[in-house]
């Protein structure tokens, strides 16, 4: 059994950060031949359904790197490496000095909620105002967040001379990982992802695939939170556009992403 993992952002969504007629119809005709495939993504559970929603991804799928796993079947969500009080700590001391916001993920019932102090920058704002406003999530003042809350990952956006030296820093943490990247926002802005180093995609990959019965996974990814699953693929590929890096690693290096690259390859791969 194939079973196809896609990251989303750079990978399976164009440059509007949807996916495309064509891509879509790709998903329908692999559908029809019993393909299985299902996301592996950085982004929260909430994010990501905004853009998949319609597009007929049954199986479970995973979610802030391998922290979340959602079955849309059973509707059960698994969590695992969630963050530590003392880890919450850290991130929010090395926030603070670069004057960033923090925004916490937190997941109750099944729902997504993000707590966060006011916005410091017009760009936090911007996100606020044009990006979770359209989630389903429900946005919370940080001073109510719960002692026992289930938190999946922390998020930022600024500047790069903010955001870069903070990634530095809570990648040296023993038990923290960050991923950052620029903002779609502007050249001049990253963003910052970070929650426990030992949640990944290829752990998350590696259950599923005993789960679904697996025995061919095929992964599709273009950043470095990917290569955790490309090394335990038995075939990844790297869009064009993807870092230097990711495509290194890649068995293969296909089309870019804002010219439906994967669906190309998909369609080409499996005789669709």
């Amino acid at each position: 059994m194939d079973l196809i993992f896609f990251d989303l952002d750079g990978t399976l969504l164009n440059d509007a950060s949807e996916i495309s007629p064509f891509t879509k119809q790709t998903l329908n005709l692999l559908s029809k031949k019993k393909i299985a495939y299902t996301l592996a993504t950085g982004r929260t559970m909430h994010s990501a359904q905004s853009v998949v929603e319609g597009h007929d991804f049954h199986l479970p799928q995973i979610f802030n790197n391998g922290v979340t796993i959602w079955d849309p079947q059973t509707q059960l969500l698994t969590l695992e490496n969630l963050l530590s009080q003392s880890e919450i700590a850290v991130i929010f001391d090395v926030a603070i000095k670069q004057g960033i916001t923090p925004f916490v993920n937190v997941i109750e019932n099944n729902h997504q909620h993000i707590f966060h102090a006011p916005p410091q920058h017009e760009i936090e704002k911007e996100l606020i105002n044009s990006h979770f406003s359209h989630t389903k999530a429900k946005l919370f003042d940080i001073e109510a967040l719960p002692s026992n809350s289930q938190i999946t990952n922390i998020s930022m956006i600024g500047k790069a001379e903010a955001i870069h030296p903070m990634w530095r820093e809570l990648n040296s943490h023993k038990s923290l990982v960050a991923y950052s990247g620029m903002a779609l926002e502007g050249d001049d802005y990253w963003w910052l992802d970070v929650h426990h180093r030992q949640a990944s995609k290829g752990a998350a990959v590696t259950s599923l695939k005993k789960q679904l019965g697996a025995s061919n996974v095929i992964c599709f990814g273009d950043g470095d939170n990917d290569l955790s699953m490309f090394a335990l693929a038995d075939e990844s590929y790297a869009p064009e556009n993807a870092k230097v890096a990711i495509k290194e690693s890649a068995t293969a290096v296909i089309g870019h992403n804002h010219e439906d690259g994967i669906a190309r390859f998909l369609r080409e791969r499996f005789s669709l």
